[in-house]
């Protein structure tokens, strides 16, 4: 049976949030780990204010905290943000308080904005062109200390933290592939490039000491309800979501619209079929057919579904589904166990 994971980015819905929303992913976590689900990721976002994940390390160790099975990490933490040596320090921090269950998924892209990266202190040329430097630089941290190393993370040395590229273009695969690391491939929002991606990452994989044989994690939206059309009511707050930040108007996740599509012009229409095409909607017989048709084209070795879903109870409804659909009783009992 293919895994399942979870994004989750915290969305902080119209009306509500922050402290809500963080409430809400530990929840949602803690009914991922009942599940049985794999892992469940936090993605580092900046100045978006439908999302509460911001400082996503911290969110790790509040989920973390909150859980005992179930693997929590990044998904991703965009490096170029950070010094490798305090990325390494804080994961290596997790991994110390939760052994075997942290993932480091790192990323090249910022995360926001132009004018929040200035904010943030980057010189965006100049760190995208070094993240292939820093992913090898940081890895060096949560390895075993060389003798005569003179840097070292404490905590992170020793930890062996998982490192992740991912990626929505075909530099992350290519990287991956070059330094014998798992690949997450972003085909939630932006799947244009996800065949080739995993067609080259898979051709030039080199094995290394971290894994032997290529693996590779595909985003997938989900929605699912009780009916076809209550998953397509649920969807309608991400779409809004969705077309407000490509227009220019980003904000909390909106409440739900009914026929919001009908009420878009062509571009609007052509972004959401362009960016969500790799999205299962509808109810438990729908879903099921559909995640295991896209498991089945793309090989995937994980599945990593996400779905911002206004209502919080409706979006643990979501996931309860798709478990039932799609993963084993026995999957959850012995995470559980």
């Amino acid at each position: 049976m293919t895994p399942i994971s979870v994004l989750d980015l915290s969305p902080i819905a119209e009306g509500s949030n922050a402290g809500q929303s963080l409430r809400n992913s530990l929840d949602l976590a803690q009914n991922a780990e009942r599940l049985g689900y794999n892992r469940l990721w936090l993605a580092e976002h900046h100045s978006m204010r439908g999302i509460a994940s911001a400082a996503t390390a911290v969110v790790i160790a509040h989920i973390a905290a909150g859980t005992s099975t179930i693997r929590v990490g990044a998904g991703g933490i965009m490096l170029p943000n950070h010094a490798p040596l305090m990325v390494a320090e804080a994961f290596g921090t997790l991994a110390s308080l939760h052994p075997g269950r942290i993932d480091l998924g790192v990323g090249r892209a910022p995360g926001t904005d132009q004018i929040t990266a200035q904010a943030l202190r980057r010189n965006l040329n100049q760190d995208v062109n070094g993240f292939p430097q820093d992913v090898v630089e940081l890895m060096g941290y949560l390895l075993d200390p060389e003798p005569g190393q003179r840097v070292i993370a404490v905590p992170g040395a020793g930890t062996n933290v998982p490192v992740w590229i991912l990626g929505s273009s075909l530099f992350g695969a290519q990287l991956a592939a070059a330094l014998g690391l798992p690949y997450a491939f972003a085909s939630h929002f932006a799947p244009a490039e996800m065949e080739r991606a995993i067609e080259i990452y898979r051709a030039r994989f080199e094995p290394s000491g971290h894994i032997d044989q290529p693996y590779v994690m595909l985003g997938l939206n989900v929605f699912a309800a009780e009916t076809d059309a209550e998953a397509k009511l649920l969807q309608s707050s991400q779409q809004q979501a969705f077309v407000n930040l490509r227009t220019g108007r980003p904000g909390p996740l909106p409440p739900p619209v009914e026929n919001y599509e009908e009420t878009l012009d062509l571009h609007s229409k052509a972004i959401l079929r362009q960016a969500l095409s790799c999205s299962v909607v509808g109810s438990r017989a729908t879903v099921k057919a559909g995640v295991g048709e896209f498991m089945q084209r793309t090989g995937a070795d994980e599945v990593m579904v996400t779905g911002q879903i206004f209502d919080h109870k409706a979006r643990i409804r979501s996931y309860e589904i798709l478990a039932e659909a799609m993963i084993k009783p026995s999957d959850a009992l012995s995470r559980l166990a």
